[in-house]
């Protein structure tokens, strides 16, 4: 049963229904043994924050500023501003200096919390230039604070500020005047053009938004939820309040690249995602599977056969399937399928929301088939994460984002952009009116900037307005389309399609350089560095030949024609990527003019 109490007062009132349970499980920083908390312990702990904030001086709907990794004390923060009517402004925590020094001048922040070491040295290192901050406060204890700053601090120390709730009253006077149209978050997004854009997010969005998904969303208190993605991330800080209003359990992972050994270590049942983590999880089962002998691979050849047909020929589509089909599947599953499942640390798996960019056909495909329920959506952090969600049990489209949550209108404009109309979607861009007015149509509907179409219920995403792509041919291309059927290739880590005002397609690629290695060695093809291996006329003639096999059913004017293996990959301290890692082409095009260039010489 859900709780949806406003969230200045969820955590306490979870408090009260659950009391000792276990709520919160973590690691410390640096730390390598998984220790947790219960509801009542997180309880107190919020209340602390709170007090030491108001000890602190911060206002009713302050800015305050949380630089930082997934942590408790993250949770903490965040529960602890929102039960004195703070607002949160949440930096993902590769965030670079210079956009961490536009977020708190132009949010205004006086107090900011950092991670570990690198948040703080980029915190220190812009100080002086933010004339707003005041105070850092660190999370990490093992962070080296500068001996000259004397305006930061340990979250121990913080917490001293709070310890015997000595504003309390205050704080429950603040829970019982806090509003729905209070703000919660300002949150900005990373943009794959231009500078970021504060998005607000209300108390009110929230709340219409937990009781939307609350009706189509069937996690419960028995569930282990894995938080992977970051926080910062309104598809993962969406679906952690879900969770938490529902009385599941969290698994607090810390670095994103552990997440595979924490799910091992703790058993999750659920776990939101991106798409790229299930097509690393496909690339790793298929490759293993390439490495065993023939008898093995032909036995998951099969079983995978047998589990589409189960999964996806019936199941998706609402049909029972036979008796003897059911059967079979039934053995691989207990057998084939959960071996799969159980060296992923999933062995009780219930659900995966994945949402943020487009699902492989091959992938989605692949994790029904061996026995993993993904929950294909769509959102926007505009829309506070979700628009549309497969519904568990029952029919879905392979392909399809879902079906809308309840009260939400949807349009589709005469251009075919997917508009958005309700009680989930932002009010508009902090200290930006004049985006806000270009952002909304006249009659109040929100303009996504994505294309699409409703077909029996269902939503189905076409591509990015702005990303599309006219060749000098006259012909549009969908980059992103393109690129999500080639990232299912083990080889393949990263690709950039280039089309714009081209004659023809082309790519710029970044493999998985081990893989590469291993086949050189295995073929004799000599190197000395990853630019010789990139430059390899038999490595590129392997990779067209992948390449072409899973362009076969593209338009041919949509076919990849010539690549460029690049030896270094896309960063984001180059700019090359948004925080969320998805890449800015504006930035590849400049950065790799000369590449591109010479790819479409005669």
């Amino acid at each position: 049963m859900q709780t949806n109490s406003h969230l200045s007062r969820l955590i306490h009132d979870q408090a009260r229904n659950y009391g000792d349970r276990e709520v919160l499980i973590y690691k410390d920083f640096g730390g390598t043994e998984w220790k947790s908390y219960s509801w009542n312990q997180f309880s107190e702990m919020v209340k602390k924050v709170s007090n030491a904030m108001l000890n602190l001086g911060v206002k009713v709907q302050e800015n305050v500023g949380i630089f930082s990794q997934n942590s408790v004390q993250y949770l903490f923060c965040d529960f602890g501003a929102w039960g004195i009517r703070a607002v949160t402004i949440p930096f993902y925590a590769t965030s670079s200096e210079q956009q961490i020094q536009f977020m708190i001048t132009d949010a205004q922040v006086r107090f900011l919390f950092v991670g570990e070491q690198e948040q703080y040295d980029k915190a220190h290192r812009v100080f002086a230039t933010c004339r707003s901050l005041e105070r850092i406060i660190v999370f990490d204890p093992s962070v080296r604070i500068d001996p000259n700053d004397s305006s930061a601090m340990y979250f121990d120390d913080f917490l001293q500020l709070g310890e015997g709730l000595p504003r309390q009253s205050e704080v429950e006077s603040l829970w019982q005047s806090a509003t729905m149209d209070d703000v919660a978050n300002i949150l900005y997004t990373s943009g794959t053009t231009g500078d970021s854009k504060g998005v607000i997010l209300s108390m009110g969005q929230y709340h219409a938004a937990m009781e939307a998904n609350n009706k189509c969303v069937p996690v419960g208190e028995n569930d282990r939820v894995m938080n992977f993605l970051p926080f910062t991330h309104i598809f993962e800080k969406g679906w952690k309040i879900l969770c938490l209003s529902k009385g599941a359990r969290l698994i607090v992972n810390t670095h994103p690249m552990e997440v595979q050994q924490s799910m091992r270590e703790t058993h999750p049942t659920c776990m939101s995602s991106v798409p790229r983590f299930w097509e690393k999880v496909y690339m790793g089962v298929m490759d293993k599977i390439e490495r065993s002998s023939a008898v093995q691979r032909k036995l998951f050849q099969h079983a995978l056969n047998v589990g589409r047909k189960h999964n996806i020929e019936y199941l998706s589509k609402g049909r029972r399937p036979p008796m003897a089909l059911h059967i079979e599947y039934e053995m691989l599953n207990r057998t084939v399928f959960s071996l799969v499942r159980k060296e992923l640390g999933l062995e009780n798996a219930h659900f995966f929301p994945t949402a943020g960019a487009t699902v492989s056909h091959h992938v989605e495909e692949f994790v029904h088939s061996i026995g993993i329920c993904m929950d294909v959506g769509y959102g926007l952090t505009e829309s506070l994460a979700t628009v549309s969600c497969n519904h568990i049990g029952e029919p879905f489209t392979v392909g399809s984002v879902g079906i809308p949550i309840e009260g939400l209108s949807i349009r589709i404009s005469d251009e075919g952009e997917i508009l958005l109309k309700g009680p989930t979607i932002t009010r508009g861009y902090y200290n930006r009116d004049d985006l806000t007015r270009q952002s909304f149509t006249d009659d109040g509907y929100f303009k996504t900037g994505d294309s699409g179409y409703i077909k029996d219920g269902e939503l189905f995403l076409k591509e990015r307005i702005k990303d599309l792509y006219k060749t000098s041919n006259g012909k549009y291309i969908a980059p992103q389309m393109i690129e999500s059927k080639l990232l299912v290739d083990k080889y393949i880590d990263q690709i950039a399609i280039i089309a714009d005002q081209r004659k023809f397609v082309s790519a710029l690629i970044i493999p998985v350089y081990s893989l590469l290695e291993e086949y050189a060695r295995q073929h004799h093809i000599d190197f000395k560095s990853r630019e010789d291996l990139c430059q390899n006329e038999q490595i590129h003639q392997m990779m067209m030949e992948r390449i072409d096999t899973l362009q076969q059913q593209l338009a041919h004017y949509e076919q990849i024609k010539r690549f460029t293996l690049l030896p270094r990959a896309f960063s984001l301290e180059r700019g090359e990527l948004t925080n969320t890692l998805k890449i800015k082409r504006r930035v590849l095009n400049e950065n790799y003019r000369k590449e591109i260039d010479k790819m479409y010489e005669e």
